[in-house]
């Protein structure tokens, strides 16, 4: 097989195996090749094993086809490990040949800038396929005894799911009652319904924001910190995304500027060890840290 040819049958493995279900028109468009090829293609998967399956006009490849957990187990990783694959890969030699080839095939299996969707853990599996049901099908769902760790309870959410972070450890949602996006994490949902009701609020629908500390939002507040030797290497250990924000100036001084979705993630780091680290940027932040440390002093 040609090298184009099986580019275009991955691509379209990808897609037909994604979050996002798609008509053979929009995988004719977004392949850019003719519906025909795509109906081929797809014989292809069917003859080599894999169940196809369809839902009105969409289509996609079952996941419980044979090879399907297989090929599930070939090399996935998140961000962080792509990361730090990136930075392994980056300190050996430049003239050693072996790098160039590690790259190139780093890259040509996985953009270490995309987040990639891995095998979910098998207790959370079963809601996991609910969502992807409901997302196909774009019908709300009633999240049952959801823990929330902001308001401290546990009740039921109605939310129209549609869109899962990496490894499945996340889903973005609207909440019908709140009328806004939020992240819910999978761990907290004990069991999921799909309910009859079909999306009503899709015009809504906005993926948020991750920052490296793990914390999501729609806003993003700049930040920018100089760092001593126990600080950075803390923080590169726990947070290697970190790694790309961060710039030497000295053999004990290292400058750290990014944006963050909130305080609390970066709060957290920088609290454990203001003996280490001063806030050059911003007011706003230095005036959160003041008031946690005021805070701690009454208590």
């Amino acid at each position: 097989m040609d090298q184009p040819k099986l580019e275009r049958l991955l691509r379209l493995m990808k897609m037909l195996t994604g979050n996002i279900s798609y008509s053979i028109n929009d995988l004719s468009d977004k392949l850019n090749m003719s519906v025909r090829t795509v109906y081929r293609y797809i014989d292809t998967f069917r003859e080599a094993g894999f169940v196809i399956k369809k839902r009105g006009y969409f289509i996609r490849i079952d996941k419980s086809s044979p090879y399907f957990k297989d090929i599930s187990q070939l090399i996935h990783f998140t961000e962080e490990e792509a990361w730090i694959l990136k930075s392994a890969i980056e300190s050996i030699d430049e003239n050693n040949l072996l790098k160039q080839n590690l790259k190139k095939k780093l890259y040509t299996v996985y953009d270490y800038k995309i987040l990639a969707q891995t095998t979910v853990h098998s207790k959370d599996s079963h809601n996991v396929n609910k969502l992807i049901e409901a997302i196909e099908n774009k019908q709300q769902v009633m999240l049952h005894n959801y823990h929330s760790a902001n308001s401290k309870n546990i009740r039921n959410r109605k939310v129209e799911a549609f869109s899962f972070t990496t490894n499945y450890i996340q889903i973005w949602a609207y909440d019908t009652e709140k009328k806004k996006n939020k992240l819910f994490k999978l761990k907290r949902i004990e069991n999921i319904e799909i309910m009859p009701q079909l999306w009503q609020y899709e015009h809504e629908h906005q993926i948020g924001y991750i920052d490296i500390f793990r914390i999501s939002s729609f806003n993003q507040y700049f930040i920018k910190l100089r760092l001593g030797l126990l600080s950075v290497s803390l923080l590169t250990e726990e947070y290697p995304l970190s790694e790309q924000y961060i710039t030497k100036i000295s053999d004990n001084e290292w400058i750290f500027e990014t944006n963050v979705c909130g305080y609390e993630g970066i709060g957290r780091f920088v609290m454990g060890l203001l003996h280490d680290i001063e806030i050059l940027e911003s007011d706003d932040f230095k005036e959160y840290i003041k008031k946690r440390i005021n805070f701690y002093k009454i208590l």
